[in-house]
């Protein structure tokens, strides 16, 4: 059996810190073999080297994995900035003085563009996907001395079977999370069926559905009461309202046990109607985040959503009489974008009262998702251009300067609209530093009277 070092490369913060729950999945299928395992969190260790360093030293392993959670943050104002690769392969470097064991790749992030950021990190092997099953068969080969192909990913990372894998806890971790943000992750399933135009899930984890059994996460919600004491978890599921009704399996058999948790989760604007919601609050929903993605039925078409701005408002509406904080995140100059379209967004934006909306100018381009195609057709990159470093698609039909004054214009003033992401984080981190935990959304609405409709 080996010695395996798991190491969370992840330093970003916002909206607020994210629990490495991609590791804790990892960590957990390694150990149902007798590996042993030590997870490092880079955050957490507040990006000290020379505390990874000694880790590595001490702990003597004979693999080490890496998991890349984002390449940059996806805000066309500060990605630059924020582009996390340079640092990645100065983290391989430190590995490399203190240790000879093979360094392994994954996480979202890497199986987005495994090959060019193997090549650019300096890693000897990948995982692309899910990595639980592929990882403990990669360490197999290892420690035989068979051949390896340098990047692995076949069927089975779409396949039923990492799902098994309960996350393996980290006590320190937690600790610190709980006292950051108040927030764990946890998810319910994998995959997405949806066709946007931008994203990068389906590749990732899968076009369907794969379910875990509501016992199985009501068992680990008890897990992280009992142990850790957590009081609020974020579903990470790419949509928690899926179609089928899988997700009021979770809160009806969390209703049942009498769960008492804050959670909150990431939502797809339509299909939620009141009945449903008050389940959802009635089982500890404290928030929803919307992908609304677009601000007019023209952008929205453009993404390729399967919804209009009407089923927009309705979600909306739903969340304030219920009094459920809501924040959408929206694109503007996507595809389909122009003047007339952003007079409409913003106008439409008014009609989505008590809630947040967080913006973005621009959207990021990601090779394998349509959008590249669409950008390469529209002149926007050329088909061979490398996109490690952030760039972003904006119609060709509006001026993306003269778009970004008049979003500025628009929401100035408003703690409830916020553009860009970036400017938001100096507010968060305040709003940690004086005791704030869970999602930041019900500190930025006060929900009014409703609007009388004739």
């Amino acid at each position: 059996m080996s010695r395996v070092f798991l190491l969370s490369t992840n330093t970003m913060t916002g909206p607020y810190p994210v629990y490495p729950l991609g590791m804790a999945v990892v960590a957990s299928a390694l150990t149902s073999r007798g590996h042993r395992v030590k997870q490092f969190d880079l955050l957490a260790e507040k990006g000290d080297s020379e505390r990874l360093g000694n880790a590595i030293r001490a702990f003597k392993p004979d693999v080490v994995g890496l998991s890349l959670r984002n390449i940059d943050n996806v805000d066309s104002f500060t990605a630059e900035d924020a582009w996390t690769l340079t640092s990645v392969r100065a983290l391989i470097e430190i590995i490399r003085k203190v240790t000879r064991a093979p360094v392994v790749l994954g996480g979202s992030a890497f199986s987005i563009m495994p090959e060019d950021i193997l090549a650019y990190v300096g890693g000897d092997y990948g995982i692309v996907g899910e990595g639980g099953i592929l990882f403990n068969a990669l360490i197999a080969k290892i420690e035989s001395g068979e051949p390896a192909q340098a990047i692995s990913r076949n069927a089975e990372t779409a396949g039923p079977g990492d799902m098994v894998f309960r996350p393996l806890w980290d006590r320190k971790l937690i600790k610190y999370y709980v006292k950051k943000s108040g927030v764990v992750g946890l998810h319910t399933k994998r995959g997405c069926p949806y066709n946007c135009i931008y994203c990068t899930y389906p590749a990732v984890e899968g076009t369907t559905y794969r379910c875990r059994e509501p016992g199985s996460v009501i068992e680990d919600i008890l897990q992280l009461q009992k142990d850790h004491h957590v009081e609020s978890v974020f579903f990470t599921d790419s949509v928690f309202n899926d179609g089928e009704g899988n997700y009021l399996e979770i809160v009806e058999e969390m209703v049942r046990r009498e769960i008492r948790i804050e959670w909150s989760a990431f939502f797809q604007p339509r299909g939620l109607h009141g009945k449903d919601l008050r389940l959802l609050k009635r089982s500890g929903l404290a928030a929803v985040e919307t992908g609304t993605d677009a601000a007019s039925d023209t952008t929205l078409q453009g993404l390729n959503k399967p919804f209009c701005f009407d089923d927009v408002v309705h979600f909306n509406d739903a969340c304030v009489d219920e009094k459920t904080p809501c924040v959408h995140y929206v694109m503007f100059g996507g595809p389909g974008e122009t003047e007339r379209s952003l007079g409409e967004g913003l106008s439409n934006m008014t009609s989505l009262r008590d809630c947040v909306v967080l913006a973005f100018s621009g959207v990021r381009i990601y090779p394998g998702a349509a959008l590249h195609g669409l950008s390469v057709e529209k002149g926007v990159v050329g088909e061979e251009d490398p996109l490690l470093k952030p760039v972003f698609y904006f119609s060709p039909d509006i001026d993306a300067a003269r778009m970004n004054e008049t979003l500025e214009n628009a929401f100035r003033g408003r703690r409830d609209r916020i553009f860009p992401p970036s400017s938001f984080q100096s507010k968060l981190d305040i709003m940690y530093r004086f005791g704030h935990r869970g999602p930041p959304w019900q500190r930025l609405i006060s929900f009014r009277q409703p609007l009388s409709r004739h």
